[in-house]
């Protein structure tokens, strides 16, 4: 983290080259580039620190003020430059420049993962970082950016992760497909979310069909997952609708498969079906 703001001298501003440079991180060229992505807010910053993730943190005097804990040896700046850090309408002061901490499937699973989420071709990045931080509190090991998907470091989807994207080992791979076939070589069984399943998520809970390492593809809000990627899942799942609803949103969902998962695999192995 810089120490370079010494007493006396005037916070940084928009225009300084500091600041210009950890603004291009808005681009997602140069965040791959440079394997470094823009965090703000104090919850983030908290976790990245934890993470020991900071390259760099950016805070306004107001916000030194506010959060000495977090502010020791940050580059004091000016609104105008948190400002064009930030993201949000109104700003919170602390913006951190992060190393991604992205790793690669075959590591992640070495690592044998129970739980594993798969974001397939999922574009929203909020859909995006409300899943990841729903597959943490669920205890995932694991969460896979699959096929063309979002940036997991894109703005919205890191401050939608609200904190879990320090979390998890997350993994891009670009094409599903193999991830599919790499999870199932490694012994888990592939479990595809769909409102047009076969397989009834109760009915597999109550047959202990949960109770095994398992990975869940979720597909887009709006395509779902491919045809491809359904066949080749173990299974293709979908959720119990007992009232008039005609469906849930992907985030809904992804949390009820998730946590259907995390109840079955925390019960002691005497008590499954």
């Amino acid at each position: 983290m810089s120490h370079e703001q010494r007493p006396g001298v005037a916070p940084f501003t928009e225009r300084t080259p500091r600041v210009i440079a950890a603004g291009r991180l808005h681009r997602r060229r140069e965040r791959d580039e440079t394997g470094l992505f823009l965090a703000e807010g104090p919850q983030a910053v908290r976790e990245a620190i934890d993470a020991r993730a900071v390259k760099e943190l950016f805070a306004t005097p107001d916000a030194v003020a506010r959060h000495p804990d977090l502010t020791k040896g940050a580059t004091v700046v000016t609104d105008g430059a948190i400002a064009a850090l930030a993201e949000t309408v109104a700003p919170q002061g602390l913006v951190a420049v992060c190393h991604q901490r992205g790793v690669r499937l075959t590591d992640a699973l070495a690592r044998e993962p129970r739980l594993v989420a798969v974001l397939a071709e999922i574009r929203d990045p909020g859909n995006a970082g409300t899943i990841l931080r729903t597959a943490d509190a669920a205890g995932a090991g694991t969460v896979v950016f699959a096929g063309d998907a979002v940036d997991p470091y894109n703005g919205k989807c890191v401050r939608a992760s609200a904190g879990s994207v320090f979390h998890t080992d997350l993994v891009r791979d670009g094409d599903a497909a193999a991830t599919v076939e790499a999870l199932k070589a490694a012994g888990l069984t592939v479990l595809a979310a769909t409102g047009y399943g076969d397989t009834d998520l109760d009915d597999l809970a109550d047959d202990g069909g949960l109770a095994r390492p398992t990975a869940w593809l979720f597909g887009s809000e709006a395509h779902g997952l491919s045809a491809p990627l359904l066949a080749a899942a173990d299974r293709r799942v979908r959720v119990p609708l007992h009232g008039r609803a005609e469906s849930l949103n992907l985030a809904a969902a992804a949390a009820v498969c998730l946590y259907a998962s995390a109840r079955a695999l925390r019960r002691p192995a005497a008590d499954r079906p």
